[in-house]
């Protein structure tokens, strides 16, 4: 059997789960429709999720359709869980793109399509919602021509009512063309090519990346979507598998009764229950244990084999991220988080348990950091603030945990200038001047790229204990979370220079006590600047207030990449301090008249 993965990706609120579970119910897999209203969706199974009618968390949910099973990951909309749709598309075959036939391409839509076309993933573009009062087909169509090219695999009869249907149209040869000069050849000299030669045109060119087949519809009604299911068997590649030694990727973490369950992509080779592999994951740490529990995702079997997706157990300690096997599995990069907040349990006693909570959640995703601070409260780094207000609910719901959150902070960084060294000596019969049985010595420098902290030795390997280098890595990523100017120091390279102990006085702790003071004089003589993060944007306004939209976006320190009209309104891109962007959004409804869009992302950071 075939087997496909593909994503659900959409601006929020264009249908996105609702598609899916029209998917679902065509093609037998359930009996019913679920309802995002009513919170019975397959998909949304968190209670969170259900009470605000959105996706959080990438699900995945299978189906068949002739000899390919499909295996579907329905993943977020909204632009503050923007890390499950990057790790989603590292792990998929192909996508859905969903727009609405009435808000039409949207700023994140835009956003999603230009990553697609990046990775040059295969995609088809589904417009839902054609039965809406106010649903567009052909000036949507040639919106979305003006950011990819596309091919209408339908038109529309009687739209914008609730017997609006679509109807399938015969394939453009002029627009499959522009990708293929042989054909673009037939279309202007003759024979022109048949029916049966434009359709494998298009399935070439939509494999490759090139072209974007666009099928109207009604995820509600079921129109358009049986066209759209045979698109996706027919047009959308396969996995195919690249050699026999297993390789996969960890791109979703869940707890099913208490226990520990992940997601694993398998891109090569075979698994079977109870076999014992190893994951890997930056940097150096590796996981080898047994596969206690394996659940292949749309069929019952425990065996995976390339192109499945499997559910699996017996791994406590995995993470998102972690790779089966050497292969390096392609995937946009993380953002950062931007903001942090400070989170306390509003019952007394209950740290503790808010704090085990938090690290549950996570687990779930890398990209949320928590750490404990003096008297029971907990740090945690965030992408926006609804991302917070959905923690506070998995909180309350999941864990039985009520939590207070102090306001949103920006989180700065920091980064070496130059180039700084340090060391401390111990005597042979006395510790150091600081009081510990060790020598360091530590030289931090810039890397000039995202790296992160980059940790390396320059002295002969086996001159420590391993437990006493262990410990001196450990805590100079530690120490790093501070540096000079109070923020996590990033980007850079620390290289143990010196080092030295006395058995069996020496101890690991010695260590630990060290480094931190070592590294610090270290950063201090390289010198360290604060950067702060920024948000990529992209702006629709009225063609009326142009002129003081900008205005107003340059005194928030906004840099202006590009402006262009599309349609009736402007769009403008570029890039703006993370800590303007909820003043820029609590004026802009007054300054558009309620007409105004904007979307945003983290997108690198600049000097404060």
């Amino acid at each position: 059997m075939r087997i496909l993965n593909i994503g659900i990706l959409a601006h929020v609120d264009a249908g996105k789960t609702s598609l899916t579970e029209r998917l679902l119910f065509d093609t037998g897999v359930t009996d019913r429709l679920g309802s995002v209203d009513a919170g019975s969706t397959r998909t949304d199974t968190a209670a969170v999720e259900r009470q605000r009618g959105i996706t959080v968390r990438s699900a995945v949910v299978s189906f068949a359709v002739g000899g390919t099973q499909v295996n579907v990951v329905d993943t977020p909309g909204h632009s503050d869980f923007a890390g499950e749709v990057e790790r989603a598309l590292g792990v998929l075959d192909g996508a859905v793109l969903v727009l609405s036939a009435v808000e039409g391409v949207q700023a994140r839509t835009r956003v999603l399509l230009r990553v697609l076309r990046e990775l040059r993933l295969p995609t088809l573009v589904f417009v839902n919602k054609i039965d809406r009062s106010g649903a567009r087909a052909a000036e949507l169509l040639a919106e979305v021509a003006r950011h990819a090219p596309v091919v209408a695999m339908s038109e529309v009869h009687d739209i914008g009512t609730p017997g609006a249907r679509a109807v399938p149209t015969p394939l453009d040869a002029e627009v499959l063309a522009e990708q293929d000069d042989e054909l673009l050849a037939r279309v202007v000299d003759g024979p022109p090519p048949t029916p049966a030669e434009l359709r494998a045109a298009l399935a070439d060119q939509t494999a490759r990346g090139a072209v974007h087949p666009v099928f109207f519809g009604s995820a509600l009604s079921g129109q358009g979507v049986p066209a759209l299911i045979g698109g996706i068997a027919e047009l959308l590649p396969p996995a195919h598998d690249p050699g026999t030694t297993p390789q996969g990727t960890i791109f979703a973490i869940e707890r099913r009764s208490g226990r520990k369950t992940a997601y694993l992509r398998l891109f090569a080779g075979e698994l079977t229950a109870r076999q014992r592999v190893t994951f890997r994951r930056d940097p150096g740490t590796e996981l080898t244990g047994q596969l206690t529990g394996l659940e292949v995702v749309g069929r019952a079997a425990d065996r995976m084999v390339a192109g499945d997706i499997g559910r699996i157990t017996g791994f406590p300690g995995i993470r998102i991220g972690d790779r089966l096997g050497d292969r390096d599995v392609p995937s946009p990069r993380f953002t950062r988080p931007t903001l942090r907040t400070v989170v306390r349990a509003r019952e007394p006693g209950e740290g503790p348990r808010l704090h085990a909570a938090l690290q549950q959640l996570a687990e779930q995703d890398p990209l949320i950091e928590a750490r404990s601070l003096p008297g029971g409260a907990t740090e945690v780094l965030l992408h926006g603030e609804v991302q917070k207000e959905i923690i506070a609910s998995a909180l309350a719901d999941d864990f039985g945990v009520a939590a207070v959150f102090e306001p949103s902070r920006v989180v700065l960084l920091e980064r070496p200038v130059g180039v700084g060294e340090a060391v401390e000596e111990m005597g042979h019969r006395a510790p150091g001047p600081s009081g510990f049985w060790a020598t360091i010595g530590l030289r931090v420098a810039p890397t000039g790229r995202p790296t992160g902290v980059v940790f390396d030795h320059e002295t002969e390997l086996g001159a420590l204990p391993l437990a006493f280098h262990r410990a001196v890595e450990e805590s100079v990523h530690a120490a790093m979370a501070h540096g000079p100017h109070g923020w996590a120091v990033t980007d850079c390279a620390v290289t143990m220079t010196r080092s030295g102990f006395v058995g069996p006085v020496s101890t690991a702790a010695d260590f630990r006590g060290l480094v931190p003071l070592v590294l610090r004089r270290a950063l201090e003589q390289a010198g360290t600047r604060v950067y702060e993060p920024c948000h990529e944007f992209e702006l629709e306004v009225p063609l009326d207030v142009l002129a003081e939209t900008t205005a107003r976006l340059s005194t928030h320190r906004a840099e202006i990449a590009e402006v262009v009209q599309a349609g009736a309104a402007w769009s403008i891109r570029g890039s703006v301090p993370a800590r303007e962007v909820p003043e820029i959004q609590r004026w802009l409804p007054d300054l558009s008249r309620g007409e105004g869009t904007w979307w945003s992302r983290p997108d690198g950071d600049r000097p404060t």
